[in-house]
């Protein structure tokens, strides 16, 4: 198997601030060239597109394609579960079987897995459950997804050896960073012997469109490279890696990846230590790490568009906290069909799905200092 996934959670959108609303059409010729190039990693979850994902692969690949061209991997949504039972897992699986028009998935995965979801999976019996699927053929290989420090994941790997692989987030520009881990967290799935898909290699698009001077620095090491490039080929480059997700939302994209991966070759040494000094510059220039998975998003009760406000406060941030009329236009055509960012009650479920941590509830105040006033 190649090394590019296509991860199904970034779909080009018929209206773009509505995430179920996916361009059918384009989906089909993004998958079409995607195969035709030699690539067969389909990653798709419950919850992706407002719950349309699972669907549109139904759509855009299973009824267009044979089932032994493609690997396709889905997720139980353990956050969603908060007062499931064990029958909830039959239900959702069954009915992820269904929405995908599959007989049996290639890959499914715990999803999201942090300190919480971990003790709600052992509630449940979750490990057992995908034992089970996979001794009746419904599942080929069983794994995780993962956001949370190296130690618990030494903790879950080391109680759970009969797991096959985990999804862990690595790019150059979490790769030392103690918040997400993405260094000790490959080298721990590495002790314990497992593959390792890779999910975030351009973190939500933060290292696909960057400061000019980190941009400038990657252009004249490879003139001829994209610049996302280097955040796919930094992961794939890494020998446990069993293949790189790639969130990619037009047919450009699928392009540009399958090119240059269809005959990939590991970068050298002094090509990382070029995306590593270039992550040194951005650090300085985001001051919110999000990556725009929305998974915040899902029950809030004021419907606030976090990601779209933290993109928002980040340009503002790149602009020395300035404004311009630009934005606090995005901002006022956001809020009609989204609360405003001061409307937030801090009940702290966008806080508890957060895969990268991050105090939304503290800054969505300075959102609303910055963008409200």
């Amino acid at each position: 198997m190649k090394k590019l996934g296509f991860g199904m959670m970034r779909l080009p959108l018929t209206d773009p601030n509505v995430q179920g609303q996916v361009d059918l059409e384009q989906v089909c010729a993004m998958v079409d060239t995607f195969l035709e190039r030699g690539f067969t990693y389909f990653d798709t979850a419950y919850m992706y597109h407002d719950h349309n994902s699972e669907r549109v692969v139904r759509k855009a690949l299973v009824e267009r394609h044979p089932r032994e061209s493609f690997t396709l991997a889905t997720k139980l949504p353990l956050s969603m579960m908060k007062d499931s039972t064990p029958a909830d897992q039959e239900r959702i699986f069954n009915e992820q079987l269904e929405k995908c028009g599959v007989a049996y998935f290639d890959y499914y995965l715990l999803h999201n897995l942090n300190k919480e979801t971990y003790a709600r999976a052992q509630q449940l019996g979750s490990f057992a459950f995908l034992q089970e699927k996979k001794a009746a053929g419904l599942v080929r290989h069983a794994g995780f997804s993962f956001h949370d420090t190296a130690d618990l994941l030494d903790e879950i790997l080391t109680a759970h050896p009969e797991v096959e692989f985990v999804q862990l987030q690595i790019n150059y520009l979490d790769w030392d960073s103690e918040n997400v881990q993405s260094r000790r967290c490959y080298e721990t799935a590495v002790k314990h012997g497992k593959q390792v898909v890779v999910m975030e290699p351009v973190k939500g698009g933060s290292l696909a469109h960057m400061l000019p001077e980190a941009e400038a620095l990657l252009r004249s090491a490879h003139p001829d490279w994209s610049i996302p490039s280097w955040g796919i080929r930094f992961a794939a480059s890494l020998d446990h890696v069993m293949v790189v997700l790639s969130g990619m939302s037009d047919l450009e994209q699928v392009r540009d990846n399958t090119g240059y991966m269809a005959d990939f070759q590991p970068l050298t040494e002094a090509e990382r230590q070029t995306v590593f000094q270039a992550a040194e510059i951005l650090r300085k220039s985001i001051a919110i790490p999000c990556t725009a998975c929305r998974y915040c998003v899902e029950g809030c009760p004021q419907n606030i568009a976090i990601p779209e406000y933290f993109e928002l406060y980040n340009t503002s941030y790149q602009m020395g906290g300035r404004t311009s009329p630009a934005l606090r236009m995005r901002y006022g055509f956001l809020q009609k069909d989204h609360g405003k960012a001061s409307d937030c009650v801090a009940c702290g479920q966008c806080e508890s799905a957060c895969p990268q941590h991050i105090e939304i509830t503290q800054w969505l105040k300075k959102v609303a200092a910055v963008l409200e006033n």
